[in-house]
């Protein structure tokens, strides 16, 4: 299969032949990882018991699908990645907030999904063959994982939709043989390990787990969801199909591996640590499957999220292609591996990466959504690309590039929100407004959309064919 040309540019109609069933597959096979499954540990970790575990994820998952499936709908109708479809919103240099955010919760997770599932085939590895658990050992296998992770990135996506068709099936018979393999250990009571509640009362501990473990799984795809939808035709495949695809595709593909994350937990009595006592937990038949769902999966899911990461830094650098983008952003991820396995405390990480990222993120999403509505879902394609081609013009070019209104509507809700998160080392002076419990993510889309709409009012979107561009001001093709 040959290497994917397209970088950030329009997806020629001709090209665009998958369709919403290519949707859910690659939202279910590529989410069947221990990269998402641990976020199923961290309500058991927080002092939770079962139910409260379950209800936590099940409703920040829902509430988090319904607020993100609607942007599928914009990379529908462009035929580009959402971060430079929301230049019609923030400019097409604006576009490049987009980008930034999306980078880096892609290089979060990316560098979570090979971290987690490097730890798990090491210490499967220890008790099929006695491989020692010394840096050495990480090394190598975090290595291995980053290399096949780059090659299915880098083919791009086409092979990365054929890897997660294969994922959705065989990752699913893992998982449900690991429900047999862990039953006889299964309980619904705290973990005695946890401490109590991590932060001293039940409901602010719950309402941090819906946000952290479920709320952050939706929130992940803000950016994503664009790189999947334009390549299906809004010719053949209505919006109403599409957004259907989408919220299954993400409500499989999210609590299927978190719920089983949360049963593990207990089984394994996995409290403070996730992939030790998964792997010391497991009965001895089970440890090869545990293998293949951390190799297999890890590959998946990480080479989705590097091509995301890698089609992100193209179009911040438009002169890079998107191959030399993607090999790029695989070091810094792998950097990140090594600096996470060493440095960092896994809950604490995780806990701070999701809830930081979510507060910075949601506030743009609800932007480019309000945008969206308000131009019915039309858009000037051509217009987009006017920074990717390193010209200036054309009717998103608003001032210099940038939609001065949307970038500060975005930087003040982030700001709010930033100011009002509560993480394990850190709790903004905004919590005294609510009581302690974490609600940066509802204040941080609340300011950003209002301010927005505020900002904006009486503006009509911009016109759906490009007005004619005065002699001497540039036009689309002037270069900069």
């Amino acid at each position: 299969m040959p290497i994917e040309q397209r970088g950030v540019d329009t997806i020629p109609d001709g090209e665009r032949t998958s369709g919403p069933k290519d949707l859910v597959s690659i939202l279910l096979g590529s989410n069947l990882c221990l990269g998402v499954i641990i976020f199923g540990w961290l309500p058991p970790s927080f002092g939770l018991g079962w139910w409260a575990s379950v209800s936590s994820i099940v409703a920040g998952t829902l509430v988090g699908t319904v607020f993100t499936a609607p942007l599928a709908l914009v990379s529908l109708r462009t035929a580009t990645n959402l971060s430079t479809s929301s230049g019609a919103q923030f400019g097409v240099r604006g576009r490049l907030v987009g980008s930034v955010v999306g980078l880096l919760l892609a290089l979060g997770y990316t560098a979570l999904t090979v971290w987690i599932g490097g730890d798990v085939m090491v210490s499967v590895l220890g008790r099929l063959f006695g491989l020692p658990a010394d840096g050495v050992s990480y090394a190598v296998v975090y290595t291995v994982l980053a290399a096949a992770t780059v090659a299915g990135a880098v083919y791009g996506y086409r092979v990365l939709l054929a890897m997660s068709k294969v994922l959705a099936i065989g990752m699913t018979a893992l998982l449900a043989l690991g429900v047999l393999a862990y039953a006889p250990h299964f309980t619904t009571a705290a973990l005695p390990g946890a401490g109590g509640y991590l932060l001293g009362g039940f409901w602010p501990t719950w309402c941090l787990a819906a946000v952290a473990a479920g709320l952050s799984g939706p929130v992940a795809f803000i950016t994503l969801l664009g790189d999947y939808t334009r390549y299906i035709s809004p010719a053949r495949h209505t919006s109403r199909r599409v957004l259907h695809a989408t919220w299954l595709g993400l409500v499989l593909g999210l609590l299927v591996p978190q719920l089983f994350g949360t049963f593990t937990a207990y089984a394994a009595r996995a409290a403070t640590d996730y992939a030790g006592p998964l792997v010391s937990a497991s009965p001895t038949w089970y440890l090869v499957p545990l293998l293949l769902s951390a190799s297999a999966g890890s590959v998946g899911n990480a080479g989705l999220m590097l091509y995301s990461m890698g089609l992100d830094l193209d179009a911040i650098l438009p002169r890079a292609s998107r191959a030399r983008a993607t090999h790029t952003v695989a070091i810094v991820a792998t950097a990140c591996v090594f600096a996470g396995h060493y440095a960092w405390n896994a809950q604490s990480a995780m806990t701070s990466f999701v809830l930081l990222l979510t507060a910075i993120g949601t506030p743009w999403a609800v932007i480019t959504l309000i945008g969206f509505a308000r131009c019915r879902g039309v858009y000037d394609a051509d217009a987009l690309q006017v920074f990717n081609r390193r010209s200036r013009g054309g009717i998103y070019w608003y001032r210099a590039g940038w939609n001065v209104r949307a970038t500060a509507s975005w930087a003040v809700g982030a700001g709010v929100g930033l100011l009002a998160v509560s993480l394990p080392s850190y709790e903004g002076p905004l919590l005294s407004l609510t009581g302690g419990v974490d609600c940066s993510f509802l204040l941080s889309a609340l300011t950003g959309g209002l301010l927005y709409l505020a900002l904006t009012a009486g503006r009509p979107p911009a016109p759906v064919t490009p007005a004619p561009v005065p002699a001497g001001s540039g036009s689309s093709r002037t270069p900069v």
